[in-house]
């Protein structure tokens, strides 16, 4: 079979390995001079199986009013005649109860669970280095309602198997040696042993080599892709820059332009960007920097080693598809890295960057089938593509070859939203 991916950021990428791996003649295409240049390209670096959870929680409608007028909150909406935005909020605040948080949150770390497992091969079976690190993540509360609040999260990682431990603030140290210079900061932490670093644009980059290398995959770069042409029930074709393409199946990893190529299919998909920022900084100080990741909670700001920087990532903007960079926004995040680990970079020669997340309303990824016969989903990872992106991969290349998935895919595809 020949299957067409449209996207070569991480999702559309592992997706073409692991179809590829079973067999099938798969071609890639994508906008971009080469892959993840987008999304994947400066993300915060953390693979958080663990620490997969929705962005819907229960607060969160009284928390956003609050952020409207701090300075230094995680969440910022920029003012705007926007309906898609609009609606995007009020399905997300849909799911702001703790029933329908419990039911995204399983699903969340159901996948990404799974893709622990597949990354681990995955790294195994392709021999690929991406300044990996596997030595967990560190959640960092602030205060003790944090840490309260945090025992929610705790019961569904103790239901999935998912190994934890809630740290004292010295324990936090032996896990974080530099928080030694902070005392006084954080009064507890979460520490997720299993989670994992890494440069994603690095690990995308040369997980393309491989498949083009050793899989066979074509690779079509700066091609735009314009339209798709379908019948009742069967995509015939994409048209793009480049010309017709034509294909068995098509799977689309789109991210947060998903939902434009979908209208014509008459999908609708409720997908939209959430801006988030990320500093790349030097490393200065060995001793004074990270030795994996560690989560602010009260900023939602990531601070991740990889080998010679300090990737630090965070923020959710709600600005549609703007793309500039604001210094009120940097200025956020130099403050969470300078308040937690003063002496690990040279903040002042970061690159400053911005990404658009695809942001579902219950912060689930929509894979699987759609109404179209040879028509499939891989999108809307929302800020966990990096996290999700080998087992969303495997789960979908599992269902379009019609084989049993390893994990249940109940309320992953597109259904969900039938009502």
């Amino acid at each position: 079979m020949h299957i067409l991916v449209l996207g070569s950021g991480v999702v559309g990428v592992t997706s073409a390995y692991y179809l590829a791996r079973q067999g099938h003649q798969v071609t890639v295409v994508d906008r971009q001079p080469s892959p993840a240049m987008e999304t994947s390209y400066g993300n915060a670096g953390q693979v958080s199986f663990g620490f997969s959870s929705p962005w819907a929680a229960p607060g969160i409608p009284r928390k956003a009013l609050k952020w409207i007028f701090q300075e230094h909150a995680p969440l910022k909406i920029q003012p705007r005649m926007d309906t898609a935005m609009a609606r995007f909020m009020m399905q997300m605040f849909a799911n702001c109860n703790s029933e329908r948080y419990a039911i995204n949150k399983e699903r969340m770390v159901r996948i990404a669970e799974h893709s622990r497992h597949c990354i681990d091969a995955l790294r195994t079976d392709t021999g690929i280095g991406y300044e990996d690190r596997q030595r967990g993540l560190l959640q960092l509360f602030r205060y003790d309602a944090q840490v309260d609040a945090a025992g929610k999260d705790m019961r569904v990682l103790e239901e999935c198997g998912i190994r934890h431990r809630l740290l004292t603030e010295s324990e936090c140290v032996d896990v974080e040696p530099a928080l030694a210079r902070v005392p006084g900061k954080f009064v507890a932490g979460l520490h997720l042993p299993d989670d994992q670093t890494g440069d994603c644009h690095l690990f995308t980059r040369r997980l393309a080599e491989y498949c083009r290398e050793q899989l066979g995959i074509e690779f079509r770069f700066n091609t735009h892709i314009q339209h798709i042409k379908r019948n009742a029930d069967h995509v015939e074709a994409v048209i793009t820059s480049a010309g017709e393409m034509k294909a068995d199946a098509y799977v689309l990893c789109l991210g947060s332009y998903s939902p434009f190529l979908a209208r014509d299919l008459e999908l609708h998909l409720p997908i939209y960007p959430v801006k988030g920022y990320s500093l790349s900084v030097p490393i200065t100080d060995e001793t004074g920097a990270p030795q994996s990741t560690v989560m602010d909670e009260s900023h939602k700001v990531a601070i991740t080693r990889f080998d010679k920087r300090i990737r630090v990532g965070g923020m959710a903007e709600l600005a549609s598809y703007d793309l500039s960079l604001l210094a009120k926004r940097r200025a956020t995040i130099e403050k969470v890295i300078k308040d937690i680990f003063p002496d690990g970079g040279n903040v002042s020669q970061a690159e400053f960057w911005a990404g658009l997340r695809p942001m579902t309303p219950d912060s689930t990824p929509i894979i699987g089938k759609t109404r179209y016969d040879n028509f499939w989903l891989n999108t809307g990872h929302g800020t966990l593509g990096w996290t999700m992106s080998c087992g969303s991969g495997q789960l979908l290349a599992d269902l379009l070859c019609n084989r049993k998935p390893e994990i249940d895919p109940t309320g992953l595809d597109i259904s969900r939203y039938a009502a």
